[in-house]
Protein backbone atom coordinates (compact mmCIF):
# COMPACT_ATOMS: atom_id res chain seq x y z
CA UNK A 1 0.00 0.00 0.00
CA UNK A 2 3.29 2.75 1.11
CA UNK A 3 4.63 1.86 -2.21
CA UNK A 4 1.62 2.11 -4.30
CA UNK A 5 0.69 5.63 -2.58
CA UNK A 6 4.14 6.71 -3.09
CA UNK A 7 4.52 5.69 -7.11
CA UNK A 8 0.35 7.68 -7.44
CA UNK A 9 2.47 10.30 -6.00
CA UNK A 10 4.82 10.85 -7.93
CA UNK A 11 2.89 10.37 -10.51
CA UNK A 12 0.89 13.63 -9.47
CA UNK A 13 3.06 15.69 -10.07
CA UNK A 14 3.77 15.61 -14.06
CA UNK A 15 0.29 15.14 -14.34
CA UNK A 16 -0.60 18.74 -12.57
CA UNK A 17 2.12 20.13 -14.83
CA UNK A 18 0.72 19.07 -17.59
CA UNK A 19 -2.43 20.33 -16.96
CA UNK A 20 -1.23 23.43 -15.74
CA UNK A 21 0.07 24.28 -18.80
CA UNK A 22 -2.83 22.67 -20.77
CA UNK A 23 -5.14 24.80 -18.99
CA UNK A 24 -3.06 28.20 -19.65
CA UNK A 25 -2.40 28.10 -23.33
CA UNK A 26 -6.30 27.58 -24.11
CA UNK A 27 -6.91 30.36 -21.77
CA UNK A 28 -4.66 32.14 -23.96
CA UNK A 29 -6.10 30.96 -27.31
CA UNK A 30 -8.75 33.86 -27.81
CA UNK A 31 -6.67 36.95 -29.16
CA UNK A 32 -5.96 39.67 -26.82
CA UNK A 33 -6.19 39.93 -22.61
CA UNK A 34 -7.17 41.61 -19.90
CA UNK A 35 -6.30 44.91 -20.57
CA UNK A 36 -7.39 44.67 -24.21
CA UNK A 37 -10.75 43.32 -23.53
CA UNK A 38 -11.40 46.69 -21.11
CA UNK A 39 -10.17 48.71 -23.48
CA UNK A 40 -13.05 47.52 -26.24
CA UNK A 41 -15.31 47.87 -23.32
CA UNK A 42 -14.84 51.60 -22.69
CA UNK A 43 -14.64 52.08 -26.65
CA UNK A 44 -18.22 51.02 -26.63
CA UNK A 45 -19.13 53.06 -23.70
CA UNK A 46 -17.61 56.19 -25.65
CA UNK A 47 -14.99 56.47 -23.00
CA UNK A 48 -11.62 57.15 -24.22
CA UNK A 49 -8.53 55.11 -22.03
CA UNK A 50 -5.48 56.57 -20.94
CA UNK A 51 -2.50 54.66 -23.25
CA UNK A 52 -0.36 55.84 -20.27
CA UNK A 53 -2.70 53.92 -17.73
CA UNK A 54 -2.68 50.88 -19.90
CA UNK A 55 0.71 50.50 -20.48
CA UNK A 56 1.71 50.87 -16.94
CA UNK A 57 -1.04 48.70 -15.84
CA UNK A 58 0.60 45.82 -18.67
CA UNK A 59 3.66 46.13 -17.56
CA UNK A 60 2.32 46.09 -13.65
CA UNK A 61 0.82 43.27 -14.40
CA UNK A 62 3.46 41.43 -16.77
CA UNK A 63 1.22 41.01 -19.08
CA UNK A 64 4.20 42.69 -21.72
CA UNK A 65 6.04 39.50 -21.01
CA UNK A 66 5.60 36.54 -23.35
CA UNK A 67 2.87 33.61 -22.66
CA UNK A 68 5.46 31.57 -21.64
CA UNK A 69 7.33 33.70 -19.54
CA UNK A 70 3.98 33.98 -18.27
CA UNK A 71 3.21 30.64 -17.21
CA UNK A 72 6.37 30.37 -15.64
CA UNK A 73 5.61 32.99 -12.98
CA UNK A 74 2.48 31.70 -12.62
CA UNK A 75 3.51 27.85 -12.18
CA UNK A 76 6.18 28.69 -9.59
CA UNK A 77 4.21 30.71 -7.37
CA UNK A 78 1.58 28.15 -7.22
CA UNK A 79 4.47 25.79 -6.28
CA UNK A 80 4.60 28.11 -3.38
CA UNK A 81 0.92 28.65 -2.65
CA UNK A 82 0.63 31.88 -4.44
CA UNK A 83 -2.39 31.55 -6.84
CA UNK A 84 -1.57 34.96 -8.51
CA UNK A 85 -3.06 38.26 -9.11
CA UNK A 86 -6.61 38.96 -9.81
CA UNK A 87 -6.76 41.62 -12.68
CA UNK A 88 -10.48 42.49 -12.57
CA UNK A 89 -10.26 42.47 -8.44
CA UNK A 90 -6.95 43.67 -8.24
CA UNK A 91 -6.27 41.62 -5.35
CA UNK A 92 -4.94 38.65 -4.34
CA UNK A 93 -6.56 35.45 -6.05
CA UNK A 94 -6.43 33.87 -2.73
CA UNK A 95 -8.80 36.63 -1.41
CA UNK A 96 -11.38 37.12 -4.00
CA UNK A 97 -12.00 33.29 -3.76
CA UNK A 98 -11.75 32.87 -0.09
CA UNK A 99 -15.51 33.62 0.86
CA UNK A 100 -16.95 32.31 -2.37
CA UNK A 101 -15.05 29.07 -1.96
CA UNK A 102 -16.73 28.32 1.46
CA UNK A 103 -20.08 29.07 -0.14
CA UNK A 104 -19.57 26.75 -2.99
CA UNK A 105 -18.47 23.81 -0.79
CA UNK A 106 -21.30 24.54 1.74
CA UNK A 107 -23.90 24.44 -1.42
CA UNK A 108 -22.21 21.24 -3.57
CA UNK A 109 -21.48 19.27 0.06
CA UNK A 110 -25.12 19.95 1.15
CA UNK A 111 -26.66 18.67 -2.24
CA UNK A 112 -24.48 16.14 -2.55
CA UNK A 113 -25.63 14.52 1.00
CA UNK A 114 -29.06 15.31 -0.18
CA UNK A 115 -28.88 13.30 -3.58
CA UNK A 116 -26.98 10.19 -1.61
CA UNK A 117 -29.74 10.63 1.12
CA UNK A 118 -32.67 10.30 -1.32
CA UNK A 119 -31.59 8.22 -4.72
CA UNK A 120 -29.93 5.38 -2.71
CA UNK A 121 -33.13 3.86 -0.62
CA UNK A 122 -35.46 5.21 -3.98
CA UNK A 123 -32.69 2.81 -5.98
CA UNK A 124 -32.86 0.14 -3.91
CA UNK A 125 -36.38 0.04 -3.89
CA UNK A 126 -36.78 0.27 -7.46
CA UNK A 127 -34.47 -2.64 -8.06
CA UNK A 128 -36.10 -4.73 -5.13
CA UNK A 129 -39.29 -4.38 -6.10
CA UNK A 130 -38.65 -4.13 -10.23
CA UNK A 131 -41.89 -3.54 -12.34
CA UNK A 132 -44.19 -2.80 -9.43
CA UNK A 133 -46.27 0.38 -9.43
CA UNK A 134 -43.47 2.11 -6.87
CA UNK A 135 -41.19 1.48 -9.34
CA UNK A 136 -43.15 2.74 -12.25
CA UNK A 137 -43.73 5.96 -10.31
CA UNK A 138 -40.42 6.56 -9.58
CA UNK A 139 -38.87 5.86 -12.99
CA UNK A 140 -41.49 8.32 -14.29
CA UNK A 141 -40.20 10.97 -12.01
CA UNK A 142 -36.56 9.90 -12.36
CA UNK A 143 -36.77 10.55 -16.33
CA UNK A 144 -38.39 14.13 -15.59
CA UNK A 145 -35.79 14.95 -13.48
CA UNK A 146 -33.40 13.59 -16.26
CA UNK A 147 -35.06 15.66 -18.92
CA UNK A 148 -35.57 18.78 -17.31
CA UNK A 149 -32.55 21.40 -17.80
CA UNK A 150 -31.47 22.66 -14.42
CA UNK A 151 -31.99 26.37 -15.18
CA UNK A 152 -35.75 26.16 -15.96
CA UNK A 153 -36.38 24.40 -12.17
CA UNK A 154 -34.11 27.12 -11.00
CA UNK A 155 -36.86 29.57 -12.54
CA UNK A 156 -39.58 27.32 -11.76
CA UNK A 157 -38.61 27.06 -7.95
CA UNK A 158 -37.79 30.71 -7.56
CA UNK A 159 -40.98 31.71 -9.26
CA UNK A 160 -43.10 29.65 -5.97
CA UNK A 161 -40.68 30.02 -3.35
CA UNK A 162 -41.01 33.64 -3.84
CA UNK A 163 -44.81 33.63 -4.42
CA UNK A 164 -45.62 30.79 -1.48
CA UNK A 165 -42.59 32.05 1.09
CA UNK A 166 -41.99 34.94 0.21
CA UNK A 167 -38.30 34.25 -0.03
CA UNK A 168 -36.36 37.10 -2.37
CA UNK A 169 -35.33 35.96 -5.83
CA UNK A 170 -31.46 34.93 -6.00
CA UNK A 171 -28.49 34.94 -4.10
CA UNK A 172 -28.20 32.74 -0.84
CA UNK A 173 -28.93 35.58 1.67
CA UNK A 174 -30.58 39.09 2.41
CA UNK A 175 -29.00 42.35 0.19
CA UNK A 176 -28.14 43.88 3.85
CA UNK A 177 -25.97 41.00 4.01
CA UNK A 178 -24.06 41.04 1.23
CA UNK A 179 -20.84 43.08 1.91
CA UNK A 180 -21.59 42.04 5.79
CA UNK A 181 -19.15 40.05 7.82
CA UNK A 182 -20.22 36.41 8.53
CA UNK A 183 -22.54 36.61 11.54
CA UNK A 184 -25.41 34.53 13.14
CA UNK A 185 -28.19 36.89 11.35
CA UNK A 186 -26.55 36.47 7.95
CA UNK A 187 -25.67 32.70 8.52
CA UNK A 188 -29.32 32.13 9.22
CA UNK A 189 -30.05 34.39 5.87
CA UNK A 190 -28.33 31.78 4.23
CA UNK A 191 -29.96 28.79 5.80
CA UNK A 192 -33.08 30.27 5.02
CA UNK A 193 -31.65 30.90 1.48
CA UNK A 194 -29.92 27.29 0.61
CA UNK A 195 -32.41 24.93 0.10
CA UNK A 196 -33.85 26.52 -3.27
CA UNK A 197 -30.23 25.87 -4.71
CA UNK A 198 -29.24 22.65 -2.96
CA UNK A 199 -32.98 21.18 -4.47
CA UNK A 200 -32.40 22.18 -7.82
CA UNK A 201 -28.75 21.02 -8.36
CA UNK A 202 -29.44 17.73 -6.42
CA UNK A 203 -32.26 17.01 -8.59
CA UNK A 204 -30.52 16.00 -11.58
CA UNK A 205 -28.17 14.38 -9.43
CA UNK A 206 -30.81 12.27 -7.80
CA UNK A 207 -32.24 11.14 -10.81
CA UNK A 208 -29.28 10.13 -12.45
CA UNK A 209 -28.37 8.35 -9.39
CA UNK A 210 -31.54 6.45 -8.69
CA UNK A 211 -31.57 5.14 -12.44
CA UNK A 212 -27.72 4.37 -12.35
CA UNK A 213 -28.31 2.72 -8.90
CA UNK A 214 -31.09 0.35 -9.72
CA UNK A 215 -29.44 -0.50 -13.41
CA UNK A 216 -26.03 -1.82 -11.29
CA UNK A 217 -28.63 -3.27 -8.47
CA UNK A 218 -30.31 -5.55 -10.57
CA UNK A 219 -27.73 -6.92 -13.00
CA UNK A 220 -26.22 -7.84 -9.20
CA UNK A 221 -29.25 -9.55 -8.27
CA UNK A 222 -29.16 -11.68 -11.13
CA UNK A 223 -25.45 -13.45 -11.06
CA UNK A 224 -24.98 -17.14 -9.95
CA UNK A 225 -23.72 -16.38 -6.26
CA UNK A 226 -27.21 -14.42 -5.13
CA UNK A 227 -29.06 -17.49 -6.24
CA UNK A 228 -26.53 -19.56 -4.46
CA UNK A 229 -27.11 -17.41 -1.65
CA UNK A 230 -30.91 -17.78 -1.12
CA UNK A 231 -30.48 -21.32 -1.77
CA UNK A 232 -28.52 -21.83 1.55
CA UNK A 233 -31.26 -20.18 3.06
CA UNK A 234 -29.93 -16.46 3.34
CA UNK A 235 -32.55 -14.00 4.25
CA UNK A 236 -33.39 -11.55 1.57
CA UNK A 237 -32.53 -8.19 3.33
CA UNK A 238 -28.84 -10.21 4.55
CA UNK A 239 -28.19 -11.17 1.09
CA UNK A 240 -29.37 -7.87 -0.53
CA UNK A 241 -26.90 -6.15 1.76
CA UNK A 242 -23.79 -8.49 1.89
CA UNK A 243 -22.93 -8.91 -1.38
CA UNK A 244 -25.40 -6.96 -4.13
CA UNK A 245 -25.21 -3.97 -3.22
CA UNK A 246 -21.70 -3.71 -2.15
CA UNK A 247 -21.10 -4.47 -5.83
CA UNK A 248 -23.16 -1.87 -6.97
CA UNK A 249 -21.67 1.15 -4.95
CA UNK A 250 -18.53 0.63 -7.35
CA UNK A 251 -19.34 2.89 -9.91
CA UNK A 252 -19.89 5.27 -6.96
CA UNK A 253 -17.20 4.89 -5.11
CA UNK A 254 -15.23 5.02 -8.87
CA UNK A 255 -17.09 8.61 -9.10
CA UNK A 256 -15.48 10.31 -6.21
CA UNK A 257 -12.80 12.09 -9.06
CA UNK A 258 -16.11 13.92 -10.38
CA UNK A 259 -17.68 14.67 -6.68
CA UNK A 260 -14.58 16.64 -5.46
CA UNK A 261 -14.43 19.24 -8.02
CA UNK A 262 -18.29 19.88 -7.84
CA UNK A 263 -17.81 20.65 -4.21
CA UNK A 264 -15.55 23.73 -5.32
CA UNK A 265 -17.87 24.59 -8.80
CA UNK A 266 -20.76 23.72 -8.20
CA UNK A 267 -23.42 24.40 -11.19
CA UNK A 268 -21.75 27.14 -12.51
CA UNK A 269 -25.26 27.76 -15.05
CA UNK A 270 -27.62 27.88 -11.90
CA UNK A 271 -25.51 29.99 -9.94
CA UNK A 272 -25.70 32.44 -12.54
CA UNK A 273 -29.62 31.76 -12.46
CA UNK A 274 -30.07 32.60 -8.91
CA UNK A 275 -27.30 34.94 -8.48
CA UNK A 276 -25.52 32.96 -6.28
CA UNK A 277 -21.83 34.23 -4.49
CA UNK A 278 -20.12 31.07 -5.30
CA UNK A 279 -17.36 30.17 -7.71
CA UNK A 280 -19.05 29.06 -10.80
CA UNK A 281 -20.38 32.64 -11.59
CA UNK A 282 -16.68 34.64 -10.82
CA UNK A 283 -15.22 31.79 -12.91
CA UNK A 284 -17.61 32.62 -15.87
CA UNK A 285 -17.00 36.12 -15.39
CA UNK A 286 -13.08 35.28 -15.34
CA UNK A 287 -12.83 33.30 -18.50
CA UNK A 288 -14.91 36.16 -20.37
CA UNK A 289 -12.64 38.77 -19.01
CA UNK A 290 -9.49 37.07 -19.82
CA UNK A 291 -8.49 37.44 -15.76
CA UNK A 292 -6.33 34.22 -16.23
CA UNK A 293 -4.63 33.92 -13.16
CA UNK A 294 -7.87 34.09 -11.46
CA UNK A 295 -9.68 31.64 -14.20
CA UNK A 296 -6.57 29.38 -14.10
CA UNK A 297 -6.38 29.05 -9.92
CA UNK A 298 -9.72 27.52 -10.42
CA UNK A 299 -9.20 25.27 -12.84
CA UNK A 300 -6.08 24.13 -11.12
CA UNK A 301 -8.03 23.53 -7.74
CA UNK A 302 -10.51 21.34 -9.84
CA UNK A 303 -7.65 19.78 -11.50
CA UNK A 304 -6.39 18.74 -7.87
CA UNK A 305 -9.11 17.64 -6.75
CA UNK A 306 -9.72 15.51 -9.70
CA UNK A 307 -6.27 13.96 -9.18
CA UNK A 308 -6.77 13.77 -5.39
CA UNK A 309 -10.29 12.12 -5.78
CA UNK A 310 -9.54 9.41 -8.14
CA UNK A 311 -6.53 8.36 -5.89
CA UNK A 312 -9.38 8.22 -2.84
CA UNK A 313 -11.74 6.15 -5.24
CA UNK A 314 -8.77 3.77 -6.16
CA UNK A 315 -8.01 2.95 -2.30
CA UNK A 316 -11.86 2.79 -1.55
CA UNK A 317 -12.42 0.23 -4.14
CA UNK A 318 -9.88 -1.95 -3.09
CA UNK A 319 -11.40 -2.05 0.39
CA UNK A 320 -15.24 -2.57 -0.51
CA UNK A 321 -14.61 -5.12 -3.30
CA UNK A 322 -11.99 -7.94 -2.42
CA UNK A 323 -11.65 -8.32 -6.11
CA UNK A 324 -10.16 -5.71 -6.70
CA UNK A 325 -6.03 -5.06 -6.41
CA UNK A 326 -3.79 -1.79 -5.79
CA UNK A 327 -1.36 -2.16 -8.46
CA UNK A 328 -2.42 -5.29 -9.89
CA UNK A 329 -1.42 -4.42 -13.45
CA UNK A 330 2.35 -3.50 -12.47
CA UNK A 331 2.58 -6.89 -11.13
CA UNK A 332 1.78 -9.21 -13.93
Amino acid sequence: MIAYLARRLLVMVPTLLAISAIVFFIIQLPPGDYLSTMVEELLAQGEKPDGERIAMLREQFGLDRTPLEQYLHWVAGLAVGDLGWSFEYNLPVSQVVGEKLVMSFLLAFAATLLTYAIAFPIGIYSAVRQYSIGDYALTFVGFIGLATPSFLIALVVLHFSNAWFGTPVGGLYHPEHAEAPMSWAKLGSVLSHIWIPIVIIGLSSTAEMIRQLRANLLDELQRPYVVTGRAKGLTERRLLFKYPLRMALNPFIADIGSILPKLISGSAIVGVVLSLPTNGPMLLRALQSKDMYLAGSFLMIEAVLVVLGILISDIALALLDPRIRLGAGSEK
